[in-house]
């Protein structure tokens, strides 16, 4: 679980086995697996509530690594609703949105992991994860 700091062009989607997770499921850590789109290896992802993962908005800023055009076109964030637009313009179902870096450990292919995490509504706390897409770095 790595930062992306360099400019990338993000690619094909990975299946993601499960994808939404709450209250108790996510206790400790969410665990799920991704398939590989080049090699088809089934790769474990586990995401730890506020260990895992780095804001979004330091891939969008100012695009920095990524657009935000690009983000909305691969469905990977939609724009934030009005009332929850203190968690940035670009959020997971309007909860604060991070990202991290992986990869595949058999072909090492380079993927990134999005998903928001919070409080929806009192006594209901959701980790979903947006998906996980395959990346390359920019020349």
């Amino acid at each position: 679980m790595y930062p992306i700091s360099k400019k990338i062009h993000i690619g094909r989607q990975a299946f993601v086995a499960k994808n939404s997770f709450s209250n108790d499921e996510i206790t400790h850590s969410a665990t799920t697996e991704f398939t590989c789109c080049d090699c088809g290896r089934k790769n474990t992802i586990e995401i730890t509530p506020y260990q895992s993962g780095f804001p979004i908005f330091q891939m969008y800023h100012e695009n920095k690594v990524v657009s935000g055009s690009e983000l909305l076109k691969n469905k990977i964030v939609t724009e934030t609703s009005k009332g929850m637009i203190h968690f940035g313009e670009l959020t997971v179902q309007d909860l604060p949105t991070l990202y991290f870096g992986t990869q595949c450990q058999s072909c090492f292919a380079k993927y990134i992991c999005v998903f928001g995490y919070g409080e929806k509504q009192p006594g209901l706390t959701l980790l979903h994860i947006s998906g996980v897409w395959k990346y390359e770095e920019a020349e």
